[in-house]
């Protein structure tokens, strides 16, 4: 135990993260040279095209160090975007150290801070690691004292480094062994074990990831998760290395996986502790927090059968991705489905990308909204999470949404454009503090329903992504709010309807329609869309249709006959709209969530 070291690297996205792992994993030798590729242990597709870490990812090594002692490397590389900010937060639970790296041609960023943050609440020890040095643009004195006014450390902790030609690596294994303490715990206690994440195996069911703080655990050990109170055998037990490996014995301090059969992915909670049936341990690990989700959406199987399968593919998803949250809904156009709370958009997206690349299930996704509160005129109070669900205008007596308590940390040279973008999503600003020099807090009181759609992205656009952002929730308040239908040749797609602000209704509906009439393929018969308030329509396009020359084969002669074909064209042409039923296309009802 004295000769482990668990430790995770932390850094604003795109700071080098994965590549400086991946020159650690070679220069311990736990990778040959044939297995190193682009960001290793980023196992996932979707990881490696988009060139972005998803999932956090654990891995072992064995480092001789200088004074000749065999040291064991607990490794976990995580994710940099704001999105996956949750993987973060569990992997370091699972650590006693943290490699904070800074791109010494950026800076600090604001990732970095709110990364740095969650680290120093565990207490982890933190190495400053300046990355990217091999850079002409790298700026290591400007940067340097950057790091040294956010830590409190000297210049001589910062270790100069480089991912891409190996510089400064030896140098940061080095003060992992000197600086990051050896894990505590008593090994011959109770066992006590937490789960910081899982993953699910079509082969051999649920495989979780543990890290043991107490005690020692056995291959054949009776176990038993603290949430559930269910027993299990450990089928097999072992260290992470680039794959699993099995092991007969794991003792206090190490971090490990255990196989026992569970098939089923309501069984395993991340965050839960892990203990032995004959000598359990008498309290459980503190968890991790609940999880915030910013974005709520509707997801659907394309073929209402699949409804069951989009269900187990959802808690197979959930065991790998704890920051998803779901519960079933329904909708008159979609049929079953459910209703999803996601920390952003990109998360969104990639749950969205996932379910379609793992699971082989096509689905569609609602217009993202909140929960609001409709009071009828005899004064029954309803929650509605989906518009559909909205009482007539004649019947509604007020609409209450959720306002929130919002704080932005940002630079002070971009507080005008970030206070011009909470303004227009309806925020009243609270209070403004400078917490340093150059760094200030912003606190307002808006709308949840406004940072649920692009507010989050546009943030990062008009700080050029140094804004953190937080929120609380507050209380509810009565607001002028509307129901947008989206209707195709009369019909509404319940699917793209939103509660709006009525101030925001007619440029949204617009904005719509003019987005759908790019994207609906052209058809045979004229399509007209329209965005409608109750019965009021306050947006119109149409989509031309596609048509056949049928005069081609008139070579001269009278008008007439080429008139009498136009003619007979147009009656089946209406015959065709009156009985032609529009497709409306995956892309379409994601585009609508992305509207600029």
């Amino acid at each position: 135990m004295k000769r482990t070291r668990n430790f995770c690297i932390i850094a604003h996205i795109d700071h080098g993260k994965s590549t400086l792992a991946d020159r650690l994993l070679h220069l311990t030798g736990t990778i040959s040279d044939r297995e190193l590729q682009e960001q290793t242990l980023d196992d996932m597709d979707i990881e490696r095209e988009r060139g972005i870490t998803i999932k956090s990812h654990a891995i072992q090594m064995l480092y001789t160090a200088d004074d000749g002692e065999e040291y064991v490397f607990n490794l976990i590389d995580t994710p940099g975007h704001v999105d996956f900010s949750y993987e973060v937060s569990r992997s370091i639970a699972a650590c006693e150290g943290a490699l904070l790296i800074v791109d010494a041609t950026q800076g600090i960023e604001a990732q970095t801070i709110s990364n740095l943050y969650l680290a120093l609440e565990h207490d982890l020890e933190i190495i400053p690691v300046l990355n990217k040095m091999d850079l002409d643009s790298a700026d290591p004195e400007v940067v340097g004292d950057q790091i040294v006014d956010l830590i409190g450390c000297t210049l001589d902790d910062i270790i100069p480094a480089s991912g891409k030609s190996g510089m400064g690596v030896a140098e940061i294994l080095e003060a992992v062994v000197k600086r990051v303490p050896a894990p505590k715990g008593d090994p011959n206690g109770p066992l006590q074990a937490m789960v910081f994440d899982s993953v699910y195996n079509p082969f051999r069911g649920i495989i979780a990831y543990f890290r043991i703080l107490n005690g020692s655990i056995k291959k054949g050990d009776l176990v038993k998760f603290f949430a559930t109170s269910n027993e299990y055998t450990a089928d097999e037990i072992g260290i992470l290395g680039l794959d699993l490996k099995p092991r007969k014995e794991l003792s206090a301090g190490n971090v490990g996986y255990i196989i026992s059969g569970i098939k089923n992915a309501k069984e395993v909670k991340v965050g839960d502790t892990l203990t032995k049936k004959e000598n359990p341990c008498l309290e459980a690990v503190r968890g991790f927090e609940d999880v915030k989700p910013m974005v709520f959406a509707g997801i659907y199987p394309v073929d209402t059968e699949d409804y069951e399968e989009l269900r187990a593919s959802m808690d197979k998803l959930q065991l790998n991705d704890a920051s998803l949250v779901y519960e079933p809904e329904s909708s008159a156009a979609l049929g079953f489905g459910f209703r999803c709370g996601f920390l952003g958009m990109l998360h969104m997206e990639i749950i969205q990308e996932r379910l379609e690349r793992e699971f082989d299930m096509t689905v569609i996704t609602t217009v993202p909204n909140v929960s609001y509160h409709a009071y009828i005129k005899d004064g029954e109070m309803l929650v509605v999470n989906n518009p559909a669900d909205l009482p007539e205008p004649n019947h509604l007596e007020r609409v209450e949404e959720p306002f929130i308590k919002a704080q932005v940390i940002t630079k002070s040279e971009y507080i005008g454009q970030v206070m011009n973008l909470c303004i227009e999503k309806r925020g009243i600003l609270s209070n403004q503090v400078y917490l340093t020099a150059d760094r200030v807090e912003l606190s307002f009181s808006m709308p949840l329903g406004e940072i649920v759609f692009d507010f989050y992205d546009k943030l990062k656009s008009v700080s050029r992504g140094y804004a953190s952002f937080d929120y609380f929730p507050d209380e509810y308040k009565e607001s002028k709010l509307v129901k947008l239908d989206i209707m195709l040749n009369g019909d509404p797609v319940d699917a793209l309807s939103a509660l709006i602000h009525k101030d925001n209704a007619f440029d949204l509906g617009k904005r719509i329609c003019l987005k759908l009439k790019e994207l609906i393929p052209r058809q045979q018969f004229m399509i007209a869309l329209q965005a409608g308030i109750g019965a009021k329509i306050i947006a119109r396009e149409t989509i031309k249709p596609v048509r056949k020359d049928v005069t081609a084969k008139c070579y001269g002669g009278d008008i007439t006959r080429k008139r009498k074909l136009l003619e007979k064209q147009k009656k089946g042409k209406k015959r065709m709209r009156q009985v032609g039923n529009v497709e409306v296309p995956q892309s379409a009802f994601l585009a609508v969530l992305k509207l600029d």
